[in-house]
Order: structure tokens, then sequence, then C-alpha cells
């Protein structure tokens, strides 16, 4: 099974969504917005490709953080932070036979969903 997480309004994750109608891949979609950041599932893909993949320290929630909630990022402090504020998260994740595809890459997921 493959599962997309994002949020549904990201230009990112549009571009993924067409891709995989394209492609005809089946695959259930977690909004963020409606059902939160997964915790576990956070903690899981940071232990498989580093929490430092997943914080998109780029995006406008987390340039908006004070100071002091940017400072001394680790693991834990960062995991809090995109359970607290899912838009922190890179989109989209997928979860597809059995690999973690973190951002929108249509060679990457050619690869991968396609074979």
């Amino acid at each position: 099974m493959t599962t997309m997480y994002g949020i549904p309004n990201c230009d990112t994750i549009r571009k993924a969504r067409k891709w995989l109608a394209d492609a005809g891949v089946d695959y259930d979609f977690h909004d963020y917005k409606k059902s939160g950041a997964p915790a576990a599932r956070l903690k899981s893909w940071a232990a498989e490709a580093g929490w430092e993949a997943l914080l998109n320290k780029a995006g406008t929630t987390f340039r908006k953080l004070p100071p002091e909630e940017k400072s001394d990022l680790d693991e834990t402090k960062a995991l809090a932070l995109m359970v607290e504020y899912p838009s922190m998260i890179k989109r989209p994740v997928l979860e597809a036979d059995g690999e973690l595809l973190i951002g929108f890459d249509p060679e990457r997921y050619q690869q991968v969903l396609k074979g």
C-alpha cells in the first residue's frame, strides 16, 4: 500500500498527487491538517532518514518561530515541533513498497513506484 502524508493545498503535494494519478498509482492520503502528524511515524521516519531530512527549515512556519524555539535543535525538539506544527514537515512524505520518499522527485517516484 502507498500512503502520502501532507497538506492538500501545498503546490508540491498537488504535483505529486497529479504524478500518482497519471501513473495510475492508488494511494491513501493522510492530511496533516485534519488528522495531525503521526508522532510514531515521525519517529520511525527520523530513524530511517534522519530528522534533518524531515524538517523544512525553509518554510514560513519554521522561519516565523521565535529564535529560542529554533535554537539548539536536536531530534527530540525537532520532532516535537513537527508534531505541533505539521507544516514544518517536508512534503510530501510517501511510504510505498517499503520505501520512504521525502519530497517530490518524479525520477525517484518512477524508480520506486514503477520499477
